[in-house]
């Protein structure tokens, strides 16, 4: 793991550098030489907080509307068995 420091101008500048840089490691960002910020590409955030994508975060993805999906209809709802 490699980590990073830039500048608050640093970053400003060059968000490309740092974005590729947080694929690496974390990249803190300082504001007057202290320690401010840390950017965290997004599966190391969800590997650190153990977050899993909720089913309306993966049912809003972009491009699943191109998706063909026509499951089989059941004919009946299912019915109670007769408990008398």
């Amino acid at each position: 793991m490699t980590i990073t420091t830039l500048s608050s101008r640093e970053f400003n500048q060059d968000t490309g550098r740092a974005k590729k840089a947080a694929t690496q490691g974390p990249v803190f960002i300082t504001d007057r030489g202290k320690p401010a910020h840390v950017l965290l590409s997004i599966q190391e955030y969800q590997r650190i907080t153990g977050k899993q994508r909720s089913i309306v975060e993966a049912l809003s993805m972009p491009g699943l509307g191109d998706i063909d999906f026509d499951p089989p209809r059941s004919r009946e709802l299912a019915r109670p068995a007769n408990l008398s």
